[in-house]
Order: structure tokens, then C-alpha cells, then sequence
């Protein structure tokens, strides 16, 4: 159906709504109402429940994880891969020609902050939690021939183990959760630049909502994003506290125990409030290109002090293997290996969904001036290569040690494997340091990104919200991994992301299909100007 600009056309106009917009200005506060009170409320009503009640709070978490990915694995799995299309499709397109701002439009950001700041937003933690632990668990998986091995596993096969171990692990890293973060990017960067809509979710689903997004659906929009927002941050900063503190354990004997998960994390919580309050360009950016330095850093040191040439090797052979498998592995249905799909591949996904809205909202602010072709190549391609040279680099040094028969990896816990790794190249404890600060950095960027994410949804859109409304979700960012801790440990953290995951991942679906509306449209006339004609 085709698409006519002036049907977009608000009868209520952007300015009416951002001015007109219910406002407490209280406090130093700029609250946009049902968003902010409503949203806070149930956070911290979630918070108490979960810190009185600890023993509670484990058991449902226990039980709403595997309830929900068994059951609804199939929806997440088909989303991902339509979100892939639909991003490849763009880049193929016609429609790739649009720019975000308009046609006289420039970049705010060089590719280096730019690709500093989608980074380190998008994945810093998880690439180094997983970066030596998955590979090294798909391929002990598939040479056992494991019941949680992928595609069936590889029984007694080592080569074919470890080409199946990485692809498995490259399938959960690459196209698919960048492609997830690219469609509510481009979203919302589309309809704030190039329709001047707020920059928040709701202003995303006006080509089907029309001026029903200013009311009771849009708020129930915002709020969910809100909700997915800050629970999907939790997730990734109580993996980034147990990872450092495994680290301080490993190195120093610092007790690895739940105080220091908590420590941790109020005192980097600590560190992002002083990153939030300095703003965008001085606090998130400046952070975001220390962590790229210190991350090429590390990639470097372990690619030419570790066993170079089988890495040289693995990059193309882990690239072929990955895409070799990226159908199989892509297919909802007619499978055997249901504990890996149901266990690693739906928990991915839900977690990517969940952290779409501030991921998604994040690299928008930092994306004007961008065709959306190149917008779209970056987005999706620069970081699947980066992510291929990561898991291959530290992933398949792990595998090669583990192959000659160092079995420190495997038998260590989750958070410890990665300094098991670095346990077996030159200069372990400077290595393993850098590797917490890694982590600690990444925990400072997600936490600001996020807080000033949340925000601006919580703001109605505004981008410029007073301080103190930052400060107080980077406090609650915190506070929720810290209750997430302490009410479950692992499971609660991967149950709330899956919780907040799957109703986001309906809600991008449609989101998905407002978009290709509202490009179609813009293409045949930029919207802006019907604005000023009519």
C-alpha cells in the first residue's frame, strides 16, 4: 500500500506536545507525566521487594526463565532473523539514500568517536565475559556430544567441534543482535531528525499510531522501554561486577563473594555518576575512546603473543563456519539441539531486545547526518567483523589451549575463564588487570549511556533533561543489579532480561514495519517540508 506524506501529517503539532506536555518542574526535575512516576514507582517497588524478600525473588526468577524461553523460543528466533532481512534489504535498497536530518545534513561525530561509542554501548561486557568462555563451552559441548551442543554437536571430531564452537558463538555476536540494535536506531534517529518528532520510542510508531502516541499508547510504549531499558542494563553490569570481581580474586585474593559484587558496584556506580553529570561529548564519548584503546590494546597482545598464525587461520575459517551455519542455526523449527536454542540462543536474544531501546536510543543520538545505507553498513557490518576478530582472538586462543591440553579453562567458573586464558600467555597479572579495567570501563560507559537513555524517554523525548533526573536512574541502574544480585545471582540477571525481552520483541516487529512506512514516505517527499507546505 503506498504511503502518501500528508497522511503523516500531526494534527497535533511537536512543539504543542513538548510544550504542552503535562511537566512537574519540581525539584530540578523536568518529569514528563505518566512516564517518570510510573516507571520509578514499579523500579522501586521492584528494588525493595527484591532486597527484602532475597529467597522469593530466586525462585521466581528461577522458574520465569526457562517458562518463557521454552515456550515462546520460536518468536524470538523468527524476529531476529526478519530483523536481519530487513536490514540487509535497506542497504539494498532505494530507501538507503535517505540521510537522517535531511538531505544538507553532516555528521556530528568522526567514524572514530562513532565507532568508539556504538561499541562499547552495543556489547563491551559481554564480549569479554563470553569471549573466551562460550567458544570454549560450545566446542567442549560438541566434542562430547552434549545434549547442549549445537546443531547436534560433533562427537569425537575436534576440528570440527572447535569450527562449530565458534560459529555457534559468532551466531549470538554478529549480524543478528546488531541487527536488532540497527532497526530501533535507525527508527528512532529517522523520526526525530527527519520528522522532527521527539527522540523518544513512542515517536517511532506514528505512521500507525498517528497522534494516538501522545497519549495512553505512547506512555505505555515509553514505559515498557524504560522497563526493558534498565533491566537489560542490569543484566550486563551484574555480569560485569562478577567478572571483575573474579578477576580481583584471581589476582590479588580479594574474596569473591556478594559484598564485593556490591562494593563493586556502588563504587562504579560511583564513577558513572561523575560520567553522566559531565554529559555526552566530555563524559560517555572521552570513556568510550579510552575503552577502545585499552580493548585494541589487549586484542593485540594476545593475537601476537598468542598463537598468531592459527589465528590468522581461524578468522577466515571461523568466518566460513559461521555463515556456513547461520541457517541451520537460524531455524525455529524441525531441530534436536533444543537445550542450546532454548538456553543460549533465545537468552541472547531476549537480552539483545531488552537493551534495543537503550543501545537503539544511544547510537540515534550520535548518528545524524548518516545515509541510511551507511548508516546501516556500519552499524551492522564494522561491528560483526569486529566481534568475528574478538571471539576469534580470544576465543580461539582459549580453544588452541585448551586443544593442547590445558584444562584450567574449562574446569574454571564462567567469570574466571577468560584470566585462566591470560594465565597461560607472558605478563598474566598485567594482562588480567587491564582485562578488569576493561570490564570496570565498560560497566562506567553502559551505565552513563544508559541513565541518559532512560532519561530522555522518561523527559518525553528531551534531550537536555536537568542533571539531577540523570543521577537518579544511574543510582536505580545500580540498584536494580545489585537487587538482581543479591535475589538470584546469574539466573535472576538472565531472568529479567528474557522478561522484559520477549514483549519487546513483538513490540519491534511492529515497530519494524512503521519504519519501512515512514522511509517509503520520506522518500517521495521529505516530510518536514509537506510540514511547511501545508
Amino acid at each position: 500500500m503506498s504511503v502518501q506524506p500528508d497522511e503523516m501529517i500531526p494534527d497535533q503539532s511537536v512543539t504543542d506536545y513538548e510544550v504542552g506536555q503535562d511537566n512537574l518542574q519540581k525539584f530540578g526535575l523536568d518529569i514528563h507525566n505518566p512516564v517518570f512516576p510510573i516507571s520509578a514507582s514499579v523500579i522501586i517497588l521492584f528494588v525493595a521487594f527484591t532486597l527484602i524478600f532475597p529467597g522469593e525473588a530466586d525462585s521466581f526468577f528461577g522458574w520465569l526463565r526457562p517458562a518463557i524461553t521454552s515456550t515462546f523460543d520460536w518468536v524470538f528466533l523468527i524476529a531476529g532473523n526478519i530483523f536481519v532481512l530487513f536490514c540487509i534489504g535497506l542497504i539494498l535498497s532505494p530507501l538507503g539514500s535517505v540521510r537522517l536530518g535531511g538531505k544538507d545534513a553532516r555528521p556530528d561525530y568522526g567514524y572514530f568517536g562513532w565507532f568508539a561509542m556504538l561499541f562499547a554501548a552495543g556489547m563491551g561486557i559481554g564480549l569479554v565475559f563470553y569471549g573466551v568462555s562460550e567458544p570454549v563451552t560450545h566446542y567442549s559441548e560438541s566434542l562430547a556430544g552434549s545434549s547442549w551442543a549445537p546443531l547436534g554437536g560433533a562427537e569425537g571430531m575436534q576440528l570440527e567441534a572447535r569450527r562449530l564452537g565458534m560459529a555457534a558463538t559468532l551466531y549470538h555476536w554478529a549480524l543478528h543482535p546488531w541487527a536488532i540494535y540497527a532497526v530501533v536506531a535507525l527508527a528512532l534517529a529517522f523520526f526525530s531528525y527527519n520528522w522532527g518528532l521527539p527522540l523518544t520510542m513512542r515517536s517511532a510508531f506514528y505512521p500507525l499510531l498517528k497522534d494516538r502516541v501522545w497519549g495512553w499508547p505512547g506512555h505505555i510504549i515509553d514505559i515498557l522501554a524504560v522497563f526493558a531499558t534498565l533491566f537489560g542494563l542490569a543484566t550486563s553490569l551484574g555480569f560485569g561486577a562478577e567478572q571483575a570481581a573474579a578477576g580481583l580474586n584471581y589476582l590479588f585474593g580479594v574474596p569473591d563473594t556478594n559484598l564485593t559484587n556490591v562494593v563493586l558496584i556502588c563504587c562504579i556506580t560511583g564513577v558513572a555518576l561523575i560520567s553522566v553529570v559531565a554529559g555526552l561529548d566530555s563524559g560517555v564519548k572521552r570513556l568510550s575512546e579510552i575503552n577502545m584503546v585499552l580493548a585494541i590494546l589487549l586484542l593485540g597482545f594476545v593475537f601476537f603473543v598468542g598463537p598468531t598464525m592459527d589465528l590468522v587461520r581461524g578468522f577466515v575459517g571461523n568466518t566460513v563456519a559461521y555463515f556456513r551455519d547461520l541457517i541451520p542455526l537460524s531455524m525455529p523449527f524441525g531441530r534436536e539441539d533444543d537445550n542450546f536454542r532454548t538456553g543460549w540462543t533465545t537468552f541472547y536474544w531476549a537480552w539483545w531486545m531488552s537493551w534495543s531501546p537503550f543501545v537503539g536510543m544511544f547510537i540515534a543520538r550520535v548518528s545524524r547526518g548518516r545515509t541510511v545505507r551507511e548508516f546501516m553498513t556500519c552499524v551492522l557490518v564494522v561491528p560483526t567483523v569486529v566481534s568475528i576478530i574478538w571471539m576469534t582472538v580470544f576465543g580461539g586462543t582459549a580453544l588452541t589451549e585448551t586443544i593442547a591440553g590445558y584444562t584450567g579453562i574449562v574446569d574454571a567458573d564462567l567469570p574466571v575463564k577468560l584470566f585462566a586464558m591470560l594465565g597461560q600467555l607472558p605478563l598474566t597479572t598485567i594482562t588480567s588487570f587491564i582485562g578488569i579495567i576493561l570490564v570496570i570501563v565498560f560497566f562506567v560507559t553502559s551505565s552513563d549511556s544508559g541513565s541518559l537513555v532512560i532519561d530522555t524517554i522518561t523527559a518525553g523525548g528531551k534531550v537536555d533533561a536537568p542533571v539531577p533526573q540523570r543521577v537518579f536512574w544511574a543510582t536505580f541502574e545500580g540498584l536494580v543489579a545489585i537487587a538482581l544480585l543479591l535475589g538470584g545471582g546469574l539466573a535472576a540477571l538472565q531472568g529479567a532480561a528474557i522478561a522484559t525481552g520477549f514483549p519487546f520483541a513483538i513490540l519491534l516487529l511492529v515497530l519494524t514495519y512503521s519504519t519501512f512506512k515512514g522511509l517509503v514516505a520520506e522518500r517521495k517527499q521529505p516530510f518536514l517540508e509537506t510540514v511547511g507546505k501545508s
